[in-house]
């Protein structure tokens, strides 16, 4: 089965995940709807018996509309499904910002208006700009204002810290596959980290109002073994 890590028109779910993170993010999204749907349908039946069938004996009965006991029901009831919906969502919140030792270290900068990587964990630092690929440039099965003309690269099952920052204006640096959006903002740097768990070609673009060619600085993650990725750098340090 082909992985969707790409959005598609009127796409109304989320991207596969690639990360932890983002199938914790998934998790708790079905988690928090389970109770948004299970209370919709008792209010809404609640109020429809109330609005049409008010002399109905149930909600006719006195302890049922008024008393000490229908009070506490309807304060503890709500107040339990807050704390069942806060536990998951703290936890997830500390998975997001921990940070320990992690193996490879990219600095990401946004620009106005494309994206600059630097690998500072090799002998010599590794440092590209990364353009949108023009439409005149496109090969068959590209995709339009997504495609640049050079990928990050990261090792899978391998703990990646990012360092973003700006050197202009307010950027963002989000993909959805992977769980991250992280603003990039100029004199600050903001941290984050990514265990991908399979290989694969993840897309994203800059999520913040950056200008009048915000829409395109595409942002892609493509992640591989980690054979391919020393041999990756191999030739990047090669090259430079």
């Amino acid at each position: 089965m082909m992985n969707l890590d790409i959005a598609y028109p009127l796409q109304y779910g989320f991207q596969d995940p690639a990360t932890p993170v983002m199938q914790g993010i998934i998790s708790l999204h079905d988690h928090i709807f389970f109770y948004l749907i299970v209370t919709t349908v008792f209010v809404t039946w609640i109020l429809s018996v109330i609005i049409f069938e008010f002399k109905d004996e149930f909600f006719s009965h006195k302890y049922i509309r008024h008393g000490t006991l229908i009070e506490i029901i309807w304060t503890v009831t709500p107040a339990f499904i807050l704390i069942s919906i806060a536990f998951p969502s703290f936890r997830l919140l500390y998975l997001m910002d921990e940070v320990i030792d992690p193996a490879v270290t990219i600095k990401v900068v946004g620009h106005q208006w494309y994206w600059s990587y630097e690998y500072s964990d090799h002998a010599w630092s590794i440092e590209f700009d990364s353009y949108m690929l023009p439409t005149s440039d496109l090969e068959l099965g590209q995709f339009r204002l997504l495609e640049v003309d050079n990928r990050m690269v990261v090792p899978m099952d391998t703990h990646v810290r990012l360092i973003i920052t700006s050197s202009d204006v307010i950027h963002s640096w989000a993909v959805p596959s992977l769980g991250i959006k992280l603003d990039a903002i100029p004199g600050r740097l903001n941290q984050t980290s990514m265990i991908i768990n399979r290989e694969g070609v993840f897309f994203g673009q800059c999520s913040e109002i950056c200008g009048v060619q915000h829409g395109f600085m595409p942002i892609v993650v493509e992640s591989v073994k980690m054979d391919n990725y020393i041999s990756w750098v191999n030739n990047m340090l090669d090259e430079a």
